[in-house]
């Protein structure tokens, strides 16, 4: 009973980083405009459909490495708040490198692109995914195995 008890947290755990990374990704794409925005409608439609689009990105790359991660952290009760964010953030940048490989062309007439900004994005993302599943199921890892004892 303590199995199921834990995996509907692990489940509820990831769906909740899987929209938190979303929500960092949207901050940071309008953080440089956000001064500009007005919080009308359209600017707020605007924000959660980038959210949207954010969590999907942080899902869809990494949901079969997540699984398989977090079931190393429950067998090996791996609780520790700077290993979850530090993997968080490798695991998103490997997946943001491995399927999309910036590049910027060279051109005289404008700046070279900055490369790094969306890798920032993603490591902060992925930072962000791990900390909040820390927060939710993390912590906890591997204790369902433990035997309670009864209180007198």
């Amino acid at each position: 009973m303590a199995l199921l008890g834990r995996l509907f947290v692990i489940t509820f755990a990831v769906f909740v980083a899987m929209l938190a990374a979303g929500i960092a990704i949207a901050v940071a794409l309008l953080g440089p405009n956000w001064h500009g925005l007005s919080g009308d409608v359209g600017d707020l439609v605007g924000f959660w459909l980038l959210v949207f689009f954010g969590t999907s990105f942080a899902g869809a790359i990494g949901f079969l490495p997540v699984v398989t991660l977090i079931a190393l952290a429950e067998a090996f009760n791996i609780r520790s708040l700077l290993v979850y964010a530090g993997v968080g953030a490798l695991l998103l940048v490997l997946g943001f490198y491995g399927g999309n490989h910036v590049t910027g062309e060279e051109s005289i007439d404008q700046p070279p692109p900055s490369v790094s900004r969306p890798y920032e994005i993603t490591a902060a993302a992925g930072a962000v995914f791990g900390l909040m599943y820390w927060l939710l199921a993390g912590r906890n890892a591997g204790r369902w195995r433990e035997r309670r004892m009864p209180s007198a």
